[in-house]
């Protein structure tokens, strides 16, 4: 270990409070590291492998009730001996987290420009609140925020939006060392690539070290110098990005690379014949959308009121006259930046917001003329599966309590055995066996891609025509992804489903889509087959989305 490394992790071990009787289980188990000033180190490894633990160890944001083992050293002084004073100082101004949920970041009855005045002014007090809002919006300009936004409040931003808020958070302090924990998760190719562009310079520029943590292996090889490999709390393998990616060593390492591979590496006849395929679909639409608008007014104070020309001036357009088709049997993956709408459009589809104007068709039914228990009837056939499987389970529910939820709701079940009966088949048909064990199960006691399962289960159990996937599998390493959209693909052929799949990952909606329709600001501004999409975009949007996306099989090293 180098003495005077930026950052030195020695021995480290962390056990989270176990049950009386039972042996220490080892969260992160005898891991050593040192990260320079300026370097960039990327930690891989599956849900659950201990990744995150170790990064908030390193920051002493565990519990007090946390074994842990081991010396963490920053500038040469041991993390676990600052004082509480000392300790404050550290976390921010030395060493900045940014966490993959940003929500657990930021405070809802506050303001972004609140957030950004707080974190300034309780680390550097001799500051105006005028020098703090200058330099507070020139990092978030840095990100891709425009100032007109200074006003509102977290739930007023896309999650996208949201996480690009507390990137700046962390960079307003200057910190020496960054550790970024999953931070492009729910952030599009073109955003991730431009905060990753712009973290790697600050590194470069003050010597800022970055410890990236992922399950990205394509996004961790294009901005990291080192990868350090993590499997069961250990760190199996660990070297040069350029080593790792294409001698890879250990069995893990391997299975990741391939999972990353077998999602990017589609063959061009195996494009062709699926286009072909979906250009023999069924030619009555099951989803017709026509001129959907979805516009939200700023709220503004009377002197606004009184200099603004109109409304519309003040109106975020989330969703801009929009028109498509979306056929039986078809794959329509729904692609674009964080914020450009797909999520927005995804809600007012379901009517869970109602649109501003336009209409939703579904089986030729006019969703925004349904109310009550006939748009309840509908909604039975058009179910969602969202981004956070743990956001949308409730955590007092055990597994069994939330698929069977529905089938009560719906009046698909006269008893709970009936119902009972239905869930384990479902249980054994999305691959959580033993079905009996994992009905008593809790979310907390599942992986992210066990609760994905779940949330699939709950969403197929009232038998859908139509499943609308938000960002179903953003949160999973390559691994677990592969396994899920394979689920995926064999549920919709055995349930006949129709999927319309949003994702801000172009190699997911390859890997997956019939057809792709690209959005931006709230408009389509592209749709056609998969194959025509990547071999010949048309719109300049398609191309920056194409060329920013990282692609594993081209990287040089």
């Amino acid at each position: 270990m180098t003495n005077d490394a930026l950052f030195c992790v020695e021995n480290l071990r962390v056990a989270y409070p176990k049950q009386s009787g039972k042996a220490t289980q080892w969260a992160v188990d005898d891991v050593s590291f040192t990260l320079e000033a300026g370097e960039r180190m990327g930690l891989v490894g599956e849900s659950g492998c201990g990744k995150s633990t170790l990064g908030r160890a390193a920051m002493r944001l565990l519990p007090a009730s946390t074994q842990i083992e081991g010396r963490v050293k920053f500038a040469g002084k041991s993390v676990f001996d600052l004082t509480p004073n000392q300790l404050r100082q550290f976390r921010g101004e030395a060493v900045a987290l940014i966490f993959q949920d940003p929500m657990t970041r930021l405070d809802p009855l506050m303001t972004i420009g609140e957030h950004c005045i707080e974190t300034l002014r309780a680390h550097e007090p001799q500051l105006s609140r005028k020098q703090s809002k200058e330099r507070a919006l020139e990092t978030l300009e840095a990100v891709k925020i425009p100032g007109s936004r200074w006003a509102q409040y977290p739930h007023e931003f896309s999650g996208g939006m949201r996480q690009r808020v507390a990137i700046a958070l962390s960079l307003l302090l200057n910190p020496k060392l960054i550790v970024a924990d999953e931070p492009t998760t729910s952030l599009d190719v073109t955003v991730a690539a431009q905060i990753l562009k712009e973290l790697t310079r600050l590194c470069r520029e003050r010597q800022m070290a970055l410890l990236l943590i992922s399950h990205d292996l394509a996004m961790v090889g294009e901005y990291c110098d080192r990868i350090s490999v993590m499997y069961g709390g250990k760190v199996v393998e660990s070297g040069a990005v350029g080593k790792i990616l294409q001698q890879p060593q250990h069995e893990y390492t391997r299975s990741l690379l391939e999972a990353a591979l077998h999602i990017q590496a589609i063959k061009e006849d195996e494009e062709i014949s699926k286009d072909a395929s979906s250009a023999r679909l069924d030619p009555s639409p099951i989803l017709r959308v026509r001129d959907l608008k979805q516009y939200y007014t700023l709220e503004s104070n009377f002197i606004e009121q009184l200099l603004s020309k109109s409304k519309e001036s003040r109106a975020i357009k989330a969703v801009d006259n929009v028109s498509f088709d979306l056929y039986s049997g078809e794959i329509l993956g729904l692609v674009g930046e964080s914020g450009c709408g797909k999520s927005t459009l995804s809600r007012t589809i379901l009517q869970l917001v109602r649109p501003t104007s336009g209409t939703v068709e579904f089986q030729g039914q006019n969703l925004a003329q349904l109310q009550g228990e006939a748009l309840r009837t509908v909604r039975r056939q058009i179910q969602m599966v969202f981004q956070d499987p743990h956001a949308c389970l409730n955590p007092l529910m055990t597994v069994g309590q939330s698929i069977a939820d529905p089938l009560f709701i719906h009046k698909l079940a006269k008893s709970i055995t009936e119902a009972k009966s239905q869930v384990m088949q479902m249980l054994e048909r999305v691959g959580l066996v033993p079905t009996e064990e994992y009905y008593n199960r809790y979310p907390a006691d599942l992986s992210g891609g066990q609760q994905q399962r779940v949330a699939i289960a709950r969403a197929l159990i009232t038998r859908p025509s139509l499943l609308i996937c938000d960002e179903p599998v953003s949160m999973l390493d390559a691994t677990v992804q592969t396994q899920v959209l394979d689920l995926m693909l064999e549920l919709k052929d055995e349930f006949k489903l129709t999927y319309l799949f949003i994702t801000h990952d172009l190699w997911l909606a390859r890997f997956l889509c019939d057809r792709i329709a690209v959005m931006n600001s709230g408009q389509m501004v592209e749709i056609g087959l998969t194959h025509d999409l990547f071999t010949n975009p048309q719109h300049p949007y398609t191309k920056t989305l194409l060329n920013a996306a990282p692609l594993l099989a081209t990287q040089q090293y």
